[in-house]
């Protein structure tokens, strides 16, 4: 929850509006939905004791299902269908800065 926290306010510094937080849907959860301008991310975040555990901890399972509830959320929302979408993840680690990395898998990726 501090992550999900720390990781909405690094958005906003970098400009992003937060349209939603823990949006929980059937086909799974996702963390922040931000848009700056055209741009709609997904974005889940990963808090771990270092960033390798962090970008490691999203298992190609976990971004399916991602994938899957956005295109969910996307379904009831069609005033979005025309935004470049976008999937990221921000890293927190307790004591640092966290990492956006913006656009981290695509879909269809392995």
């Amino acid at each position: 929850m501090v992550g999900e926290l720390v990781a909405a306010a690094l958005l906003r510094l970098k400009g992003y509006r937060i349209l939603a937080r823990n949006s929980r849907l059937s086909a799974g959860e996702i963390d922040i939905i931000a848009k700056r301008g055209r741009t709609l991310a997904f974005v889940e975040v990963k808090t771990r004791p270092d960033d390798a555990g962090a970008a490691e901890a999203l298992l190609p399972r976990q971004r399916r299902r991602l994938e899957r509830a956005a295109a969910q959320w996307l379904g009831r929302r069609p005033a979005f269908a025309e935004h470049r979408l976008r999937f990221d993840v921000v890293l927190v680690r307790r004591g640092f800065w966290p990492r956006h990395l913006a656009d981290a898998w695509r879909p269809g990726d392995p």
